[in-house]
């Protein structure tokens, strides 16, 4: 990448270039359906090794944490409340989905007002473990619209899934004619959620006054 020339001087001109060329390398880790995914961004020079982003000051922070409470908030009022002027606080934002710290925006849905009146929590345990098994049970949930979460743990069991459905019948078919049905599921537990008292996106940032 050409970063510019060097200053004239007697009638020559030596370019300026960097010593090592910075390339974004992305690495995606994920157990879930679309678009629940996880991404690990770092930046990597020429020669191969790894180099830190930026760190994130108390501009950056407040930035975060205002897009992660309103996604549809304006650069205007996003920069008031970042304390710095709209062209400064636009560029950090981008800065800031281009290294990876923002990973999207969404609109969080009232699924009972949309007519899926059942939240359940799947616990799935798998014959084998082998990693070739574990891919493609990761497929296969990929593939169900009824799993909006997917994490493999460690300990007894190998999944949890999050999942919904209109009615209970709907969820009962889903476990037992898709989930218990497929190979490499030794077994399965549900619980169904009664209410939820917190459902709070994203991370707690500690942001500076």
């Amino acid at each position: 990448m050409r970063l510019g020339s060097g200053r004239r001087r007697l009638g020559e001109s030596k370019p300026v270039t960097p010593s090592a060329r910075e390339g974004l390398i992305t690495q995606k880790y994920y157990c879930a359906t679309h678009p629940v995914w996880v991404k690990s961004r770092r930046f990597q020079s020429v020669e191969g090794s790894p180099v830190e982003h930026h760190k994130l000051d108390s501009i950056d922070m407040r930035i975060l944490a205002e897009l992660q409470a309103n996604g549809r908030i304006t650069n205007v009022e996003l920069s008031r409340r970042a304390k710095i002027t709209a062209p400064p606080c636009l560029r950090r934002m981008r800065a800031l989905e281009k290294t990876g710290y923002i990973q999207g925006y969404h609109a969080d849905l009232d699924a009972k007002a949309l007519g899926f009146e059942v939240t359940a929590y799947v616990f799935v345990r798998l014959s084998s473990q082998h990693d070739t098994d574990l891919k493609y049970f990761e497929e296969r949930v990929r593939s169900w619209p009824a799993v909006r979460e997917c994490y493999m743990l460690s300990g007894e069991v190998d999944f949890l899934l999050k999942c919904v459905a209109t009615d209970l019948s709907s969820f009962q078919r889903f476990v037992t004619e898709t989930l218990t049905a497929e190979k490499n599921v030794a077994s399965v537990k549900s619980s169904l959620v009664i209410h939820s008292s917190k459902n709070e996106a994203g991370v707690p940032l500690d942001v500076k006054a």
